[in-house]
């Protein structure tokens, strides 16, 4: 007997990686044991070139394949060189050494994954060649004449419980077609690797449906919003007391740090963060209380109960999970600790 392992692994697509995906035939004899290494041709996912292609998988993370069924199992990768160090594109590496370095500080991410339906080449709920009613009403909406793709939505909701993955809301946002899905609070590297099966299982699940998903800052140009990743933060300091939300909120924007984190964000952003559509502009640098025109929101309950977290509203949809995490676990976590706030 066997059963099926999805070896899935980021691409070095610029700007924005793509994820990539095949399946290996494995024994009965293999399920519980440690998953082996796999190969793949680099020079097909701008991983390497043509006379020296071999890439290696390393698996990092796996869990049910709720599509499969049955001792079917996903398989998250980290890309490696053939000595086995970390490959160029394979962020995930160095947000490892930065999670253990602040591990004390017991760092948890809840990050909101914003996307967009396309079908025909047109966001699903846009009449073709024509524009649908203004926003206003498709915010958590009901009924067919501003709720599409809701059974896309429904299905994948249902793919990652089945997968075990850390997934804790969906909602239907602000344009027509377009949707989240929340992961977290856990800790950095967990929320990482939960987010990006997440988007696979959501890009494989409308597969099925005839519709393809985009992560795309500003998938319709113009008076519609922009799709972004917002990213709740908090360490165990923040989580007892509102001095560190200060300083957490403050080192955010200290010198160059603004910029050196937008540039992280997502490709694209400066069409998303223009200071429109409930957005901070991207050169500019905010926080305030129940702000969502601020850079980073400090919620309204927070400041009431002198604790909790931020959310750093900038990140957009594309953004990769793990450069996000890194930088704001390294700015705020060496903040706090330089401030004694640990």
């Amino acid at each position: 007997m066997t059963f099926k392992a999805e070896y899935i692994w980021i691409d070095g697509t610029q700007p924005t990686a793509k994820l990539r995906s095949k399946t290996k035939i494995l024994a009965d004899d293999a399920k519980g044991a440690e998953l082996g290494i796999w190969g793949f041709d680099g020079s097909s996912t701008n991983q390497a070139e043509g006379h020296s292609s071999d890439r290696v998988l390393k698996p990092v993370f796996s869990c049910p394949d709720p599509i499969r069924g049955g001792d079917d199992i996903l398989v998250l990768c980290e890309v490696l060189n053939i000595d086995m160090t970390p490959h160029e594109s394979n962020t995930r590496a160095a947000l490892v050494e930065v999670a253990e370095k602040f591990a004390s500080q017991e760092p948890i991410f809840g990050i909101e994954q914003e996307y967009t339906f396309f079908q025909d080449g047109y966001p699903l709920g846009f009449p073709k060649g024509g524009f649908p009613a203004p926003q206003g009403g498709y915010y958590c909406g009901v009924g067919a004449d501003e709720i599409f793709g809701r059974d896309v939505v429904e299905a994948h909701l249902e793919n990652c419980l089945k997968a075990g993955l850390a997934i804790s809301g969906i909602n239907a946002e602000v344009m027509p077609g377009q949707w989240e899905f929340q992961v977290g609070p856990v800790s950095p590297l967990e929320v990482s690797d939960h987010l990006w099966v997440a988007r696979w299982l959501l890009y494989r699940t409308a597969e099925d449906f005839g519709v393809s998903a985009t992560l795309d800052p500003k998938p319709v140009k113009g008076d519609w919003n922009g799709a972004g990743a917002h990213t709740n933060f908090s360490t165990k300091s923040m989580r007892e007391g509102y001095d560190a939300i200060i300083t957490a909120c403050e080192s955010l924007g200290e010198g160059s740090k603004p910029l050196d984190h937008v540039k992280h964000y997502g490709a694209g952003i400066d069409d998303r963060l223009t200071g429109l559509h409930e957005t901070a502009p991207w050169n500019e640098y905010s926080y305030g209380v129940s702000n969502r025109g601020a850079s980073v929101r400090i919620p309204w309950q927070v400041e009431k109960d002198g604790k909790g977290y931020i959310e750093d509203r900038r990140p957009n949809a594309n953004v990769d999970p793990y450069l996000v995490t890194r930088l704001i676990v390294d700015t705020c976590c060496s903040a706090l600790e330089k401030a004694g706030q640990v």
